[in-house]
């Protein structure tokens, strides 16, 4: 009899998720497609798409697909299913809305501050957590314009003598006549490189110990918004509690460094965070300037390391383009003394080699697209995207190589075998 019982209630239990999950399927699906009230009050057309389960939404099938470089796969089926360049889902947690031409692109880029505004996961704010609480969204402008001098001309100028040191250290340690995962070494080198300009390091023993957990932290920058043991999220946290520690030590020095000396003189950007006001006229503290750094190192290496592998495969795959880029630099480097370092007028002259890089993130972009936020409804395409839903900006098409000649208004064009669902 209690054995009875017992099935009974295990089937009884296994029932409740699954009437839960066809509910929520059809209230779904009754939200998505009613657009008339039973007064025949006229309700907003949203844009059509699924949000996929619970909580998880379809954002397994996009990472997956993310993970394999396919995301256009993930677009071009929805685009083909609801025949519309706009479509809604739900991806870590969120309701979203994707734009996935270049015209959703420009009308986004165009309407910034006007009808949406920058936005990112609430993971990155749980990972790297500030004392005032505020988003991260909204301390973005305070960073930019601390940034601001590093990315001028005369804050790259500053740092290209410190990038060719690196970068002919990186050579010889880890190209020298080997064979190697591009993606792995590029990881290394562009590593070293953040934490030599933006904390001022180059003890080989202390940028180890902080990029050892910089794979973490990366993984659980896009995941679901879950805080439990095992989980991404939880080991990015633990990550960035570890990087946070170590970069404490090294700020509380930097500090003592810094008493009744010349800051001037220290052009990276940990110095510029210490010295540095937020709008309210207040010093940064210790935990904020932390967790500011390790946030920076992440974005600093996660992009570039994924642009720079993503060009070796297309200099490989493409040698014709391999042969112009391999010429170009041969070029420039005929007319230096020998040994000689890199220098601002160098970098000026690689106008070919700039133009496949820059095709290079037009047709696989390293992140996962740009985020923003709608701050108002607004209509697209006939569609009505509600205040507070989540937009993502990606387009699709990627049927050609095309660099662009500077000194000649053309393209060079280069077919590359990009698999089409029929």
């Amino acid at each position: 009899m209690l054995m009875d019982f017992l099935q009974f209630l295990l089937l009884l239990l296994s029932l409740i998720p699954a009437a839960y999950l066809c509910l929520h399927k059809l209230a779904m699906r009754k939200k998505s497609h009613n657009v008339t009230t039973e007064s025949g009050t006229r309700q907003p057309l949203l844009p059509p798409g699924t949000l996929g389960w619970p909580l998880i939404g379809e954002t397994y099938d996009y990472y997956s697909k993310r993970r394999e470089n396919l995301t256009y796969k993930f677009l071009t089926e929805r685009w083909n299913k609801y025949s519309s360049s706009i479509f809604r889902t739900s991806l870590i947690g969120k309701t979203m809305v994707i734009f996935c031409n270049v015209e959703g692109n420009k009308f986004l880029f165009s309407n910034e501050k006007k009808l949406v505004q920058a936005w990112w996961p609430t993971t990155l704010d749980t990972i790297f957590p500030k004392t005032d609480k505020k988003p991260s969204a909204e301390q973005s402008h305070t960073l930019r314009n601390l940034l601001r001098w590093i990315l001028k001309i005369d804050g790259l100028r500053e740092y290209i003598s410190i990038i060719d040191e690196v970068t002919r250290q990186h050579l010889q340690t880890d190209w020298n006549c080997k064979q190697v995962s591009v993606c792995d070494v590029t990881k290394r080198y562009l590593f070293t490189l953040s934490s030599n300009i933006f904390l001022g390091i180059n003890d080989p023993g202390k940028i180890e110990r902080l990029a050892k957990n910089m794979k973490y932290i990366e993984e659980g920058f896009f995941s679901m918004p879950i805080n439990l043991p095992g989980t991404a999220l939880n080991r990015a946290i633990k990550a960035a509690k570890l990087i946070s520690k170590e970069l404490m030590a090294t700020i509380r020095q930097r500090r003592i460094d810094l008493q009744g000396h010349d800051l001037s003189s220290r052009k990276d950007f940990m110095s510029t965070m210490l010295l540095a006001k937020d709008e309210n006229g207040q010093a940064f503290c210790d935990e904020d300037v932390a967790s500011h750094l390790a946030g920076l190192l992440v974005a600093s290496f996660s992009t570039m390391h994924c642009t720079i592998t993503s060009i070796m495969k297309y200099l490989a795959e493409l040698p014709d383009v391999y042969d112009s880029v391999f010429g170009e630099q041969n070029e420039i480097l005929d007319v230096k003394p020998k040994g000689d370092h890199l220098t601002w007028e160098d970098i000026q002259k690689m106008k070919y080699s700039w133009s496949v890089a820059s095709e290079v993130l037009r047709i696989s972009t390293p992140g996962f697209g740009g985020f923003r936020e709608a701050i108002t409804d607004f209509t697209y395409e006939g569609f009505t995207v509600p205040k507070g839903s989540k937009e993502q900006i990606l387009h699709t098409e990627k049927d050609q190589f095309k660099v662009q000649q500077s000194t000649e208004k053309a393209f060079l064009i280069y077919q590359v075998e990009w698999p089409h669902e029929p």
